[in-house]
């Protein structure tokens, strides 16, 4: 006889339960001390896959699931895989080797649009409906004072980038119909920027989204750190100063995610190698209106953060000095791995991926 409805909803909800806490035990078991190869203990660690583009930073990153992620990066180039990492096909849009993708949203496998940074025509946005075989260029930046940094979709229609301030204002590009048109939405609803504010392209998180409307804006570069918030695609806009390193064009918030409209994470920093970044992360449980630092943060600069899928408590950080692990939402962070990588993502059933620089990209597995 089979389940009801209502039952089928339950048993789901009790495996996706079962899961999560069998990977929050596991995480929570990795000694400080291991290694992406997952040396010095049996739980979940960074295991690399071999993308065979070593000359590639990877900033952009869209994690579909465990078997499915698309990735973004330098000399224009764009790769996908369908096989957990185990290949990876060049789906790089023709012509475009000397453009600087930084971000990619995938709805699927077949489904993705990508940014290109840079100021003037070089911030432009790609999308394709066929897997990276063709692309269309749907959008490209005419004005040279706009240099657009990151791309946040709310469903597979409704999305936004964000430009740094022209004109004193950030300036935001808003599509309604998955990436195919984009329009420059009215600033009058958005703050005055600070002098020096602005977004970083660093990971493809300086703009995110929860739910249907809400989005927030990571800042830096200006006296203080700020995080933005719109509860209506970006019309109009609230700030908040975040307690993250400031007061200089290389520091600032980097890095936002949220788990729900309500709780999020900022991780940001210095990124100069050479200098300290205390209070590099914060918290918010009330959509950003307020910010509270990491009683233990990261020790380092960091550039990427992911909440774990159906997780309210734990989140990985990403940065150039390792991989950080949060189970406390965001209050306290312990180092896991000491390798580079720049962007983090998970998806819904549980595939957690990160990339950076030489072509380093790596799933977490046990």
């Amino acid at each position: 006889m089979s389940r009801t409805a209502p039952a089928r909803r339950a048993g789901r909800t009790a495996a996706v339960g079962a899961a999560c806490a069998a990977v929050l035990a596991l995480l929570a078991a990795v000694p400080a001390q291991a290694d992406a190869t997952g040396r010095g203990g049996h739980a979940p660690a960074w295991a690399p896959k071999d993308t065979g583009a070593p000359d590639v930073r990877f900033r952009g990153l869209a994690a579909v699931g465990r078997d499915t992620a698309w990735l973004a990066g330098t000399r224009g180039t764009v790769l996908r895989t369908t096989d957990g990492g185990a290949s990876w096909r060049n789906v790089s849009p023709p012509g475009a080797a000397d453009l600087q993708f930084r971000d990619v949203e995938a709805f699927d496998a077949r489904h993705a649009v990508v940014l290109a940074i840079g100021e003037g025509e070089a911030s432009r946005v790609y999308r394709t409906a066929d897997g990276g075989t063709t692309w269309t260029e749907s959008f490209r930046n005419t004005d040279a004072r706009a240099f657009y940094d990151c791309l946040a979709f709310f469903d597979r229609r409704h999305g936004l980038a964000v430009s740094d301030p022209v004109d004193g204002r950030f300036r935001i590009l808003s599509t309604g119909d998955g990436g195919r048109s984009w329009t420059v939405l009215p600033d009058a609803g958005m703050p005055p920027a600070l002098p020096g504010e602005a977004g970083f392209a660093a990971s493809g998180q300086c703009l995110v989204s929860a739910g249907p409307r809400d989005v927030w804006l990571a800042t830096g570069g200006a006296a203080r750190a700020r995080v933005l918030h719109s509860a209506d695609r970006g019309r109009t806009w609230t700030v908040t100063d975040a307690p993250i390193p400031a007061g200089d064009p290389a520091r600032g918030v980097f890095a936002l995610a949220f788990r729900d409209r309500g709780h999020g994470l900022a991780v940001g920093g210095d990124y100069r190698a050479d200098q300290p970044s205390p209070s590099a992360a914060a918290t918010t449980g009330d959509a950003g209106r307020t910010w509270r630092p990491a009683g233990t943060p990261p020790p380092a600069y960091r550039s990427g953060v992911a909440w774990l899928p159906h997780s309210r408590t734990a989140a990985l950080a990403v940065g150039p000095t390792g991989t950080d692990l949060t189970t406390d939402a965001g209050r306290t962070w312990r180092t896991l791995d000491t390798g580079s990588y720049d962007t983090v993502d998970c998806a819904p059933d549980h595939g957690c991926w990160a990339a950076g620089e030489q072509g380093r990209v790596a799933r977490l597995e046990r």
